[in-house]
C-alpha cells in the first residue's frame, strides 16, 4: 500500500500536466499584422464588458462577471460584480493602458508604479521587461518584489459568444516574484490574453499561477486558480 501510494505521489503531477494539456486552448485564425497599428478605444464612463469565467481544469463556469468603468480622468476606475461572488475588488488604470491596482490575482495588488496592462506597442514580436513592488490592496504597511515581461506573440480573429475580434495575443509572465504569503518560497504566474483594441479590453484572458512550499519541487507544485474569461457582451 505505501508503495502505491509512493507511486501515485510521483505520477500525480504527469496525471495533472496531462489533464490540463487536454483542455481547449483558444483557437483563433491568424491574420496579419495591421499596417497602421490601431489605436484602443478610449475609455468613457458607462462602459462594460460582460464574461464568463471558467475553471481552465474542468470548464466550469465559477462565475459571470460585469466591469463596468465608473470613473475617467487621472484615474480610469473600474467596477467589478459577479452573479456568484457579488461585489468584486475594482480596478484601477492611472492613465488608461496603465495598470495600478489589480484584481485579478489573489489577493488583489496595487503597484507602486502603474505597469502596462497590455503592450506599448500593438505589433506582433514586440517585448517590455519591467520591475516593480506591490502592496496588498487593504495592506499597505508592507510591499513586495514583482517583475512582469510582455510579450506580443501575434494577431488573431477569436469567436465568442459576444461575437468576432480581431485581437493581438500577448502573454504576460511573473516569474520569481515575492508572494505576501511568507509560506511560499518560489512563485510564478503566466497568462495568455487576447486583446481587441476596438472595445478597449481582452476577449479572451486565461491566467494561471504557481507555487512551493519548502522542501517542494517543482514537479510537485501547487496550483492557483487557473482560470479562462470569456467575453460575453459589450457596450
Amino acid at each position: 500500500m505505501k508503495l502505491l501510494q509512493k507511486i501515485s505521489f510521483i505520477l500525480l503531477p504527469v496525471l495533472l500536466v496531462a489533464c490540463i494539456s487536454a483542455q481547449p486552448y483558444p483557437n483563433g485564425v491568424a491574420i496579419p499584422q495591421p499596417v497602421n497599428p490601431p489605436q484602443v478605444r478610449a475609455p468613457q464612463v458607462s462602459q462594460q464588458w460582460v464574461y464568463n469565467v471558467r475553471n481552465v481544469f474542468n470548464q466550469e463556469i465559477v462565475d459571470v462577471v460585469t466591469e463596468k468603468v465608473v470613473a475617467v480622468g487621472q484615474q480610469v476606475r473600474i467596477e467589478r460584480t459577479g452573479i456568484k461572488y457579488g461585489r468584486l475588488p475594482d480596478e484601477i488604470q492611472q492613465p488608461w493602458g496603465f495598470i495600478l491596482q489589480v484584481p485579478h490575482w489573489s489577493p488583489p495588488q496595487k503597484f507602486l508604479q502603474p505597469m502596462p496592462l497590455w503592450p506599448e506597442q500593438l505589433v506582433s514580436g514586440w517585448s517590455g521587461a519591467y520591475q516593480n513592488r506591490y502592496q496588498v490592496v487593504a495592506y499597505p504597511d508592507n510591499d513586495y518584489y514583482l517583475g512582469l515581461n510582455i510579450d506580443a506573440l501575434k494577431w488573431e480573429r477569436v469567436n465568442v459568444p459576444a461575437g468576432e475580434f480581431n485581437t493581438l495575443l500577448y502573454r504576460n509572465e511573473m516569474p520569481f516574484f515575492t508572494s505576501n504569503d511568507f509560506s511560499r518560497v518560489a512563485n510564478i504566474r503566466k497568462e495568455d490574453v487576447w486583446f481587441s483594441p476596438e472595445i478597449g479590453r481582452w476577449v479572451i484572458r486565461r491566467s494561471s499561477g504557481r507555487y512551493l512550499w519548502a522542501g517542494m519541487f517543482w514537479g510537485n507544485a501547487l496550483w492557483e486558480d487557473y482560470l479562462e474569461w470569456e467575453l460575453v457582451s459589450w457596450k
